[in-house]
Protein backbone atom coordinates (compact mmCIF):
# COMPACT_ATOMS: atom_id res chain seq x y z
CA UNK A 1 0.00 0.00 0.00
CA UNK A 2 1.11 3.53 -0.77
CA UNK A 3 0.34 5.02 2.64
CA UNK A 4 1.47 8.51 1.65
CA UNK A 5 -0.93 8.51 -1.32
CA UNK A 6 -3.83 7.16 0.76
CA UNK A 7 -3.15 9.74 3.46
CA UNK A 8 -3.03 12.54 0.90
CA UNK A 9 -6.40 11.53 -0.52
CA UNK A 10 -8.36 10.75 2.64
CA UNK A 11 -6.84 12.57 5.62
CA UNK A 12 -7.72 16.25 6.13
CA UNK A 13 -4.90 18.38 4.79
CA UNK A 14 -3.96 20.05 8.06
CA UNK A 15 -0.41 18.72 8.37
CA UNK A 16 2.70 19.46 6.34
CA UNK A 17 4.07 16.00 7.01
CA UNK A 18 7.72 15.06 6.66
CA UNK A 19 8.18 12.61 3.73
CA UNK A 20 8.51 9.69 6.11
CA UNK A 21 6.26 6.90 7.36
CA UNK A 22 7.23 5.66 10.83
CA UNK A 23 6.42 1.97 10.97
CA UNK A 24 7.96 0.76 14.23
CA UNK A 25 10.47 1.54 16.91
CA UNK A 26 12.03 0.72 20.24
CA UNK A 27 13.15 3.29 22.77
CA UNK A 28 14.68 6.26 20.97
CA UNK A 29 15.12 4.40 17.68
CA UNK A 30 12.38 4.37 15.03
CA UNK A 31 12.22 2.78 11.58
CA UNK A 32 10.61 3.93 8.35
CA UNK A 33 8.81 1.96 5.64
CA UNK A 34 12.16 1.06 4.06
CA UNK A 35 13.69 -0.16 7.33
CA UNK A 36 15.95 2.90 7.74
CA UNK A 37 16.82 3.65 11.37
CA UNK A 38 16.49 7.08 12.97
CA UNK A 39 17.29 8.49 16.39
CA UNK A 40 14.05 10.18 17.45
CA UNK A 41 14.49 13.54 19.18
CA UNK A 42 10.86 14.59 18.70
CA UNK A 43 8.97 11.87 20.66
CA UNK A 44 5.65 12.69 19.01
CA UNK A 45 6.04 16.31 20.23
CA UNK A 46 7.02 15.49 23.83
CA UNK A 47 4.57 12.58 24.17
CA UNK A 48 6.63 9.36 24.19
CA UNK A 49 8.22 10.03 27.58
CA UNK A 50 10.17 6.77 27.61
CA UNK A 51 10.41 6.35 23.88
CA UNK A 52 8.59 3.94 21.58
CA UNK A 53 7.13 0.59 22.73
CA UNK A 54 8.58 0.87 26.24
CA UNK A 55 8.21 -2.56 27.86
CA UNK A 56 6.98 -1.43 31.30
CA UNK A 57 4.47 0.99 29.83
CA UNK A 58 3.20 -1.59 27.33
CA UNK A 59 2.73 -4.12 30.15
CA UNK A 60 0.79 -1.65 32.31
CA UNK A 61 -1.49 -0.64 29.46
CA UNK A 62 -2.01 -4.21 28.28
CA UNK A 63 -2.89 -5.42 31.78
CA UNK A 64 -5.62 -2.78 32.07
CA UNK A 65 -6.80 -3.39 28.51
CA UNK A 66 -7.52 -7.01 29.43
CA UNK A 67 -9.57 -5.90 32.46
CA UNK A 68 -11.75 -3.05 31.22
CA UNK A 69 -11.11 -0.53 28.44
CA UNK A 70 -13.70 2.09 29.46
CA UNK A 71 -16.23 2.77 32.21
CA UNK A 72 -17.41 6.40 31.77
CA UNK A 73 -17.34 8.79 34.69
CA UNK A 74 -20.66 7.51 36.01
CA UNK A 75 -18.62 4.86 37.85
CA UNK A 76 -15.46 4.73 39.96
CA UNK A 77 -12.23 3.54 38.37
CA UNK A 78 -9.05 2.66 40.26
CA UNK A 79 -6.53 3.85 37.64
CA UNK A 80 -8.22 7.27 37.49
CA UNK A 81 -8.44 7.70 41.28
CA UNK A 82 -4.86 6.54 41.87
CA UNK A 83 -3.53 8.85 39.16
CA UNK A 84 -5.27 11.84 40.73
CA UNK A 85 -3.85 10.88 44.14
CA UNK A 86 -0.31 10.64 42.76
CA UNK A 87 -0.54 13.97 40.94
CA UNK A 88 -1.80 15.76 44.04
CA UNK A 89 0.72 14.18 46.39
CA UNK A 90 3.64 15.03 44.12
CA UNK A 91 2.61 18.60 43.28
CA UNK A 92 0.81 19.98 46.32
CA UNK A 93 -2.38 20.39 44.28
CA UNK A 94 -5.69 19.19 45.74
CA UNK A 95 -7.94 17.80 43.01
CA UNK A 96 -7.67 16.79 39.34
CA UNK A 97 -10.07 16.91 36.40
CA UNK A 98 -9.13 14.52 33.60
CA UNK A 99 -9.72 15.05 29.87
CA UNK A 100 -8.13 13.83 26.63
CA UNK A 101 -5.75 16.56 25.50
CA UNK A 102 -3.84 19.67 26.42
CA UNK A 103 -6.41 21.95 24.81
CA UNK A 104 -9.17 20.37 26.90
CA UNK A 105 -7.08 20.66 30.06
CA UNK A 106 -6.60 24.35 29.28
CA UNK A 107 -10.33 24.78 28.56
CA UNK A 108 -10.96 23.34 32.02
CA UNK A 109 -8.45 25.72 33.57
CA UNK A 110 -10.16 28.69 31.90
CA UNK A 111 -13.61 27.55 33.04
CA UNK A 112 -12.42 27.06 36.61
CA UNK A 113 -10.70 30.45 36.69
CA UNK A 114 -13.79 32.28 35.43
CA UNK A 115 -16.20 30.38 37.69
CA UNK A 116 -14.04 31.03 40.76
CA UNK A 117 -13.63 34.74 39.97
CA UNK A 118 -17.33 35.20 39.25
CA UNK A 119 -18.33 33.55 42.51
CA UNK A 120 -15.77 35.38 44.62
CA UNK A 121 -15.39 38.80 42.98
CA UNK A 122 -18.28 39.15 40.52
CA UNK A 123 -19.07 38.05 36.97
CA UNK A 124 -17.34 41.11 35.53
CA UNK A 125 -13.98 39.64 36.64
CA UNK A 126 -13.65 37.45 33.56
CA UNK A 127 -10.55 38.69 31.71
CA UNK A 128 -7.61 36.31 31.47
CA UNK A 129 -4.14 37.65 30.76
CA UNK A 130 -1.88 35.44 28.66
CA UNK A 131 1.47 36.16 27.02
CA UNK A 132 2.40 37.02 23.47
CA UNK A 133 4.07 34.08 21.68
CA UNK A 134 2.12 31.66 23.89
CA UNK A 135 0.30 28.59 22.63
CA UNK A 136 -2.59 27.07 24.58
CA UNK A 137 -4.47 24.94 22.05
CA UNK A 138 -6.57 24.88 18.88
CA UNK A 139 -10.14 25.12 20.15
CA UNK A 140 -11.80 28.50 19.60
CA UNK A 141 -11.27 29.47 23.24
CA UNK A 142 -7.70 28.20 23.62
CA UNK A 143 -6.87 29.91 20.33
CA UNK A 144 -8.15 33.14 21.89
CA UNK A 145 -5.82 32.47 24.82
CA UNK A 146 -2.92 31.88 22.43
CA UNK A 147 -0.89 35.06 21.95
CA UNK A 148 0.00 34.54 18.27
CA UNK A 149 -2.04 36.20 15.52
CA UNK A 150 -0.94 33.61 12.96
CA UNK A 151 -3.18 31.03 14.66
CA UNK A 152 -6.16 33.42 14.82
CA UNK A 153 -6.60 34.75 11.31
CA UNK A 154 -8.84 32.08 9.78
CA UNK A 155 -11.15 31.58 12.75
CA UNK A 156 -12.42 34.98 13.84
CA UNK A 157 -14.31 35.91 15.92
CA UNK A 158 -12.64 34.10 18.80
CA UNK A 159 -13.90 33.81 22.37
CA UNK A 160 -13.80 37.21 24.06
CA UNK A 161 -12.04 38.01 27.32
CA UNK A 162 -8.35 37.42 26.64
CA UNK A 163 -5.60 40.05 26.56
CA UNK A 164 -1.92 39.42 25.85
CA UNK A 165 1.06 40.83 27.75
CA UNK A 166 4.69 40.91 26.67
CA UNK A 167 6.71 37.97 28.05
CA UNK A 168 9.42 38.99 30.53
CA UNK A 169 7.93 42.50 30.80
CA UNK A 170 6.21 42.79 34.17
CA UNK A 171 5.14 46.39 33.48
CA UNK A 172 3.09 45.09 30.54
CA UNK A 173 1.23 42.72 32.88
CA UNK A 174 0.73 45.43 35.51
CA UNK A 175 -0.81 47.76 32.92
CA UNK A 176 -3.37 45.11 31.90
CA UNK A 177 -4.25 44.36 35.53
CA UNK A 178 -5.05 48.06 36.01
CA UNK A 179 -7.09 48.27 32.80
CA UNK A 180 -9.17 45.08 33.05
CA UNK A 181 -11.08 43.14 35.70
CA UNK A 182 -8.80 40.11 35.72
CA UNK A 183 -9.70 36.57 36.77
CA UNK A 184 -6.36 34.91 36.06
CA UNK A 185 -2.93 35.08 34.46
CA UNK A 186 -2.21 32.05 32.28
CA UNK A 187 1.26 31.21 30.98
CA UNK A 188 3.74 28.56 29.87
CA UNK A 189 7.02 28.68 31.78
CA UNK A 190 8.75 27.61 28.59
CA UNK A 191 6.94 28.85 25.50
CA UNK A 192 7.18 25.81 23.23
CA UNK A 193 5.44 26.75 19.99
CA UNK A 194 6.57 30.33 20.61
CA UNK A 195 10.22 29.45 20.05
CA UNK A 196 11.24 27.44 23.16
CA UNK A 197 11.64 30.54 25.31
CA UNK A 198 12.00 30.04 29.07
CA UNK A 199 10.50 32.86 31.11
CA UNK A 200 12.97 34.67 33.36
CA UNK A 201 12.82 33.89 37.11
CA UNK A 202 12.44 37.61 37.84
CA UNK A 203 9.39 37.87 35.60
CA UNK A 204 7.76 34.82 37.19
CA UNK A 205 8.39 36.25 40.67
CA UNK A 206 6.68 39.40 39.46
CA UNK A 207 3.65 37.41 38.31
CA UNK A 208 3.41 35.72 41.71
CA UNK A 209 3.56 39.11 43.44
CA UNK A 210 0.88 40.63 41.19
CA UNK A 211 -1.39 37.63 41.75
CA UNK A 212 -1.04 37.83 45.53
CA UNK A 213 -1.63 41.58 45.68
CA UNK A 214 -4.69 41.52 43.40
CA UNK A 215 -6.28 38.17 44.31
CA UNK A 216 -5.71 36.87 40.77
CA UNK A 217 -5.31 33.18 39.99
CA UNK A 218 -2.10 31.86 38.44
CA UNK A 219 -2.70 29.25 35.74
CA UNK A 220 0.37 27.34 34.61
CA UNK A 221 0.12 25.58 31.24
CA UNK A 222 2.34 22.50 31.66
CA UNK A 223 1.01 20.64 28.61
CA UNK A 224 4.49 20.38 27.07
CA UNK A 225 6.73 21.34 30.00
CA UNK A 226 5.29 18.83 32.45
CA UNK A 227 6.08 15.27 33.43
CA UNK A 228 9.85 15.58 33.80
CA UNK A 229 10.50 17.43 30.55
CA UNK A 230 12.27 20.42 32.17
CA UNK A 231 14.32 18.51 34.73
CA UNK A 232 11.69 18.73 37.47
CA UNK A 233 8.38 16.87 37.58
CA UNK A 234 6.62 20.12 36.59
CA UNK A 235 8.28 23.28 35.34
CA UNK A 236 6.88 25.46 38.13
CA UNK A 237 9.12 23.51 40.52
CA UNK A 238 12.14 25.05 38.78
CA UNK A 239 10.79 28.49 39.67
CA UNK A 240 9.91 27.91 43.33
CA UNK A 241 6.18 28.57 43.37
CA UNK A 242 2.93 26.61 43.14
CA UNK A 243 0.20 27.81 40.78
CA UNK A 244 -3.49 27.83 41.63
CA UNK A 245 -4.24 25.76 38.53
CA UNK A 246 -1.91 23.67 36.37
CA UNK A 247 -2.79 21.90 33.13
CA UNK A 248 -0.82 19.04 31.62
CA UNK A 249 -1.09 16.39 28.89
CA UNK A 250 1.38 15.11 26.24
CA UNK A 251 4.05 13.19 28.18
CA UNK A 252 1.68 12.25 31.02
CA UNK A 253 0.16 9.39 29.04
CA UNK A 254 3.40 8.22 27.47
CA UNK A 255 1.67 7.76 24.10
CA UNK A 256 -2.03 7.61 24.91
CA UNK A 257 -4.28 10.70 24.88
CA UNK A 258 -4.85 12.19 28.31
CA UNK A 259 -5.14 15.67 29.77
CA UNK A 260 -5.21 16.75 33.40
CA UNK A 261 -6.20 20.01 35.06
CA UNK A 262 -4.80 20.14 38.59
CA UNK A 263 -6.62 22.37 41.05
CA UNK A 264 -4.97 24.05 44.03
CA UNK A 265 -6.40 24.93 47.44
CA UNK A 266 -8.26 28.07 46.31
CA UNK A 267 -10.16 26.38 43.50
CA UNK A 268 -10.35 22.75 44.62
CA UNK A 269 -14.13 22.90 45.11
CA UNK A 270 -15.00 25.22 42.21
CA UNK A 271 -16.15 22.42 39.92
CA UNK A 272 -19.39 20.86 41.15
CA UNK A 273 -21.56 18.01 39.78
CA UNK A 274 -22.78 18.93 36.30
CA UNK A 275 -20.53 21.99 35.93
CA UNK A 276 -18.05 20.17 33.69
CA UNK A 277 -17.50 16.71 32.26
CA UNK A 278 -15.78 14.42 29.78
CA UNK A 279 -16.84 11.07 28.35
CA UNK A 280 -13.31 9.72 27.97
CA UNK A 281 -11.57 11.76 30.70
CA UNK A 282 -9.68 9.51 33.12
CA UNK A 283 -10.11 6.52 30.80
CA UNK A 284 -8.74 3.44 32.62
CA UNK A 285 -6.24 2.50 29.91
CA UNK A 286 -4.85 6.02 29.50
CA UNK A 287 -4.72 6.41 33.29
CA UNK A 288 -2.92 3.08 33.69
CA UNK A 289 -0.30 4.26 31.22
CA UNK A 290 0.04 7.57 33.05
CA UNK A 291 0.40 5.85 36.41
CA UNK A 292 3.29 3.85 35.02
CA UNK A 293 4.94 6.98 33.58
CA UNK A 294 4.71 8.95 36.84
CA UNK A 295 5.95 6.01 38.93
CA UNK A 296 9.24 6.12 36.99
CA UNK A 297 9.87 9.87 36.97
CA UNK A 298 11.99 9.92 40.12
CA UNK A 299 14.88 12.10 41.24
CA UNK A 300 17.42 9.79 39.59
CA UNK A 301 15.73 10.21 36.19
CA UNK A 302 15.29 13.96 36.67
CA UNK A 303 19.00 14.29 37.48
CA UNK A 304 19.76 12.45 34.23
CA UNK A 305 17.46 14.83 32.34
CA UNK A 306 19.38 17.80 33.74
CA UNK A 307 22.71 16.13 32.90
CA UNK A 308 21.64 15.45 29.32
CA UNK A 309 20.33 19.00 29.03
CA UNK A 310 23.69 20.41 30.15
CA UNK A 311 25.44 18.20 27.60
CA UNK A 312 23.27 19.48 24.73
CA UNK A 313 23.63 23.12 25.76
CA UNK A 314 27.41 22.76 26.14
CA UNK A 315 27.86 20.99 22.81
CA UNK A 316 25.66 23.29 20.74
CA UNK A 317 26.22 26.70 22.33
CA UNK A 318 28.77 28.49 20.18
CA UNK A 319 28.97 25.65 17.65
CA UNK A 320 29.49 26.52 13.98
CA UNK A 321 26.19 27.58 12.43
CA UNK A 322 24.40 27.93 15.79
CA UNK A 323 23.26 31.41 16.84
CA UNK A 324 21.76 30.49 20.21
CA UNK A 325 20.35 27.64 22.30
CA UNK A 326 17.29 28.15 24.51
CA UNK A 327 14.90 26.18 26.68
CA UNK A 328 15.00 24.14 29.85
CA UNK A 329 15.75 20.48 30.53
CA UNK A 330 15.09 18.37 27.44
CA UNK A 331 12.89 21.02 25.84
CA UNK A 332 15.44 22.81 23.69
CA UNK A 333 15.37 25.27 20.79
CA UNK A 334 18.32 25.87 18.46
CA UNK A 335 18.50 29.11 16.49
CA UNK A 336 20.53 28.30 13.39
CA UNK A 337 22.25 30.49 10.82
CA UNK A 338 20.70 28.43 8.04
CA UNK A 339 16.95 28.07 7.70
CA UNK A 340 15.79 25.59 10.35
CA UNK A 341 13.96 23.51 7.74
CA UNK A 342 17.24 22.88 5.92
CA UNK A 343 18.87 21.68 9.13
CA UNK A 344 15.89 19.45 9.92
CA UNK A 345 16.00 17.90 6.43
CA UNK A 346 19.77 17.29 6.66
CA UNK A 347 19.38 15.67 10.08
CA UNK A 348 16.62 13.41 8.76
CA UNK A 349 18.78 12.44 5.80
CA UNK A 350 21.50 11.41 8.26
CA UNK A 351 19.23 9.43 10.58
CA UNK A 352 18.11 11.93 13.22
CA UNK A 353 14.54 13.20 13.62
CA UNK A 354 14.15 16.75 14.98
CA UNK A 355 11.22 19.15 14.66
CA UNK A 356 10.58 22.88 14.44
CA UNK A 357 9.34 25.69 16.69
CA UNK A 358 8.86 28.93 14.78
CA UNK A 359 12.30 29.61 13.26
CA UNK A 360 14.18 27.19 15.53
CA UNK A 361 15.12 23.54 15.47
CA UNK A 362 13.38 21.91 18.44
CA UNK A 363 14.62 18.93 20.46
CA UNK A 364 12.28 16.88 22.66
CA UNK A 365 14.06 13.55 23.19
CA UNK A 366 12.82 10.73 25.40
CA UNK A 367 13.76 11.41 29.02
CA UNK A 368 15.66 8.11 29.16
CA UNK A 369 17.43 8.37 25.81
CA UNK A 370 20.75 6.48 26.14
CA UNK A 371 23.70 8.87 26.29
CA UNK A 372 25.42 7.09 23.41
CA UNK A 373 22.42 7.70 21.13
CA UNK A 374 22.14 11.31 22.28
CA UNK A 375 25.83 11.95 21.57
CA UNK A 376 25.49 10.46 18.09
CA UNK A 377 22.41 12.60 17.40
CA UNK A 378 24.03 15.81 18.64
CA UNK A 379 27.02 15.17 16.36
CA UNK A 380 24.62 14.88 13.40
CA UNK A 381 22.89 18.13 14.41
CA UNK A 382 26.22 19.97 14.72
CA UNK A 383 27.29 18.75 11.29
CA UNK A 384 23.96 19.81 9.77
CA UNK A 385 24.29 23.30 11.26
CA UNK A 386 27.90 23.69 10.12
CA UNK A 387 27.49 22.58 6.49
Amino acid sequence: MDIKKIDGEYVAGTYARFPLEIVSGKGSLVYDENGKEYIDLGTGIAVNTFGVSDDEWVAAVTEQLAKCQHTSNLFYSAPCALLAKTLCERTGMKRVFFSNSGAEANETAIKVARKYAAEKKGSEYSTIITLKNSFHGRTITTLAATGQDIFHKDFLPLTAGFVHAEPDDIASVEALVKEYKVAAIMFELVQGEGGVHALSPEFVKGLVKIAEENDILLVCDEVQTGNGRTGELYAFMNYGFTPDIASTAKGLGGGLPIGACMLGEKVKDTLTPGSHGSTFGGNPIAAAGANNILSRIDEKLLAEVREKSNYIFTELSGAVGVKSVSGLGLMIGIETEKDASEVIAKCRENGVLVIKAKHKVRLLPALNIPMQELQKAVAVIKAACAE
